[in-house]
């Protein structure tokens, strides 16, 4: 008799983490999902010609509030310089400059390896 009640008791549970695992997981609360780059770079590519303008460029929701930063990140991104971002240079990752990593004082520069 215990050992029918157990197992009764016991399948529900079971039932919800195997539907519970199933899920995706969602972002927490206050967190956003992150977009893919090509569907991203596909959104703001609004005359499809393959290629980012700085205007299609600071449309991005990413932009909206300090369109000055856009500038700054658009020159970062263009790698050669001809007004324009590719898919490639849009969903590369901007080059930190020296010394704003994680546990690196700002102004010193990194010690040399012994």
């Amino acid at each position: 008799m215990k050992s029918t009640l157990l197992t009764l008791l016991a399948v529900p549970f079971l039932a919800v983490s195997v539907h519970a695992e199933d899920k995706p997981a969602k972002p927490g609360k206050g967190e956003k999902p992150k977009m893919d780059p090509a569907e991203m770079f596909k959104k703001l590519d609004t005359n499809n010609d393959s290629s980012l303008s700085l205007e299609e460029f600071k449309a991005g929701p990413r932009w909206q509030k300090d369109p000055a930063k856009a500038d700054e990140a658009f020159k970062k991104r263009d790698k050669d310089s001809d007004g324009k971002l590719t898919l490639e240079e849009f969903s590369a990752k901007p080059e930190k400059p020296p010394g704003k990593g994680p546990g690196k004082p700002p102004g010193k520069p990194p010690e040399p390896a012994k």
